[in-house]
């Protein structure tokens, strides 16, 4: 029997944590039931990277795909689930430990997930991706890679160095996930941002599904049949 499927999103509500100079979250009622209306109608007023989201590779790169041109198969599909142990920075020699393979969608369980989210502050020192780990993931060759913070790249660090790494090498890029529910393991991941003509970035919905051990032969055949 199939398990149930983990909502690893971020709830979007007025005023929550987002990137220092970023547009804050405001979702205001403008049409309400208990007011006379016949329907509740709000008004959202947010930035393209609030909350669980997407990063496109126009985000870095001038001449980037925007969000809208997202390949399905880059967040619909197996993904490994790595728990990082580092408290500072995800760097290569944590990662070469866990043999990523070409082709994989990676989400990266660092020691965010169980303490940040609990802050409604925006947090300077979360774990993030160092420059060297990005180039690292991008010789593997992998599809995409998610982060359960506001941004894979540092915030005191070069976090530019950390996306373009990552972005031109084609590898899409899931930012403010919540992983606290989720083991290290085989998933199942639907992560589809919303359609922003040559969006830089956009919200997205974010859910995973434990992958039974009886389907673990047929999710490595399709990985080496390039899912």
């Amino acid at each position: 029997m199939a398990s149930d499927w983990i909502d690893i999103s971020l709830t979007l509500k007025s005023a929550m944590v987002h990137w220092p100079g970023d547009p804050e979250v405001q979702i205001t009622p403008v049409h309400e039931i208990a007011r006379g209306a016949q329907a509740n109608v709000s008004h959202l007023s947010l930035g393209s990277h609030t909350g669980t989201h997407m990063d496109a590779p126009y985000h870095f790169l001038a001449s980037g795909k925007g969000i809208d041109q997202l390949p399905f198969n880059a967040t619909i599909g197996p993904a490994r689930v790595i728990e990082i142990h580092d408290r500072v920075s995800i760097k290569p020699e944590e990662l070469k430990a866990h043999r990523i393979r070409r082709g994989e969608r990676i989400l990266l369980k660092t020691y965010n997930s169980q303490h940040h989210w609990k802050r409604t502050a925006f947090v300077e020192d979360f774990v993030y991706i160092s420059p060297n780990a990005a180039r690292f993931l991008a010789q593997r060759q992998i599809k995409s890679v998610g982060i359960d913070y506001l941004s894979v790249g540092g915030f005191h660090d070069d976090g530019a160095a950390t996306h373009r790494a990552l972005l031109g090498a084609g590898i899409w890029i899931m930012e403010g996930l919540n992983l606290a529910k989720v083991k290290s393991g085989l998933y199942e991941l639907i992560c589809l941002p919303l359609k922003l003509h040559h969006g830089d970035g956009a919200p997205a919905r974010a859910i995973v599904q434990p992958i039974i051990e009886k389907r673990r032969g047929v999710v490595w055949k399709s990985k080496r049949n390039g899912d």
